[in-house]
């Protein structure tokens, strides 16, 4: 395995290939533009394809027709663009395409800012486009995920034929770190000729769409589909845990902010203060089982996000039946909280005081 100092957001590209993307197609955006800059160094001179489209709609609806054929096929984004996307992803799920999508959050809304927040959660997590879909959400917090989750993302998409989002805030995408890169995968492309269209005679009688004009059948096609998000919560739930064993509170925290927890836990364990850690790594399917567990055991629940407040509407409904009382700590606009910050909101927590979030 090969070591190398990189930016998250280029690592990102490097993990595709491993993984065997044969294509990407993207139009850049900051925070996300070092991805589509990597993409058009890093897959030409490989044999793979790089296109910069003419926008984020024609992007998407490319990986859509790549991922049609049965390859390996990514995009990448933030928030405007993702929002532009939203119609192709729906089409992407309803079709059963597999396909990889990076989103870099920004600040938001509108035009917002480039700096980092986590305010598209509930459009990557609740999905933004039309119809009864859900796509898999991976959330790194780290160059190592960056690389190892978008590999993983790939895997997903094919095990699942279905759009798998790699979510993370601009913070991590532009941060730099050691990444130690696995050995590339054999990918065999002809294991999809059941369902792909691979242009040749075998599999001419494949047809990719999402329309189906009965209601009875479209209402089928959508119970097929809710059975297959089902087996995405039985099988492939992902999250870290970190000291919880005794914890008497829990701090929840995904991408930038599990980090700066984690560190904030170290604290206050210092200060003798009995709190851990829950950082989920896939927001969906998101880890109900493991907070509800937490919500029963725990005094009090604090989630952290750079937002105003939008994963905790997921860990309140797992956890209200819970004892815990759930307390919401969020900063917006590109600010990111300090460790003292976020030990102080963990003091305030255990001596029963307010949160100023």
């Amino acid at each position: 395995m090969a070591k190398e100092l990189i930016k998250s957001n280029e690592a990102v590209v490097k993990g595709a290939l491993l993984a065997g993307a044969k294509c990407y197609f993207g139009y850049p955006i900051t925070p996300a533009s070092e991805i589509a800059q990597a993409a058009s160094y890093y897959f030409p001179p490989l044999g793979r394809t790089f296109i910069q489209a003419e926008s984020e709609v024609a992007a998407i609806q490319m990986c859509y027709g790549a991922a049609g054929a049965g390859v390996r096929v990514m995009t990448a984004s933030s928030g405007p663009g993702i929002s532009l996307k939203q119609e192709g992803v729906s089409y992407s799920a309803g079709s059963e395409l597999p396909v990889v999508i990076i989103v870099i959050m920004r600040g938001g809304p509108g035009l917002g800012n480039i700096a980092p927040e986590q305010a598209d959660y509930f459009q990557v997590v609740k999905n933004g486009g039309h119809g009864n879909y859900r796509c898999m959400v991976l959330a790194p917090n780290c160059g190592q995920e960056m690389c190892d989750l978008t590999i993983h993302a790939f895997e997903m998409a094919d095990k699942y034929r279905n759009p798998v989002y790699v979510l993370t805030d601009g913070f991590i995408g532009q941060m730099m770190e050691p990444v130690e890169f696995p050995e590339a995968m054999d990918i065999d492309e002809r294991a999809k000729a059941d369902w792909a269209l691979l242009g040749d005679a075998e599999t001419k009688g494949n047809i990719i769409n999402s329309i189906y004009l009965d209601q009875d059948e479209l209402e089928e096609h959508n119970r097929k589909l809710q059975r297959k998000y089902a087996r995405m919560k039985a099988e492939d739930v992902l999250f870290e845990e970190y000291r919880l064993d005794d914890a008497e509170i829990a701090t929840i925290g995904y991408g930038i902010v599990s980090r700066v927890l984690k560190s904030a836990v170290d604290v206050c364990r210092e200060k003798g203060i009995k709190v851990g850690l829950l950082r989920p790594i896939t927001l969906f399917p998101f880890p109900e089982k493991q907070v509800a567990e937490i919500a029963n055991r725990v005094d009090n629940i604090l989630v952290c996000e750079l937002s105003n407040g939008q994963m905790v509407e997921d860990v309140r409904l797992v956890g209200c039946r819970g004892k815990a009382k759930i307390s919401f700590y969020g900063r917006m606009g590109g600010n990111v909280p300090t460790v003292d910050e976020l030990a102080e909101q963990i003091t305030k927590v255990a001596e029963g005081g307010d949160i100023d979030g």
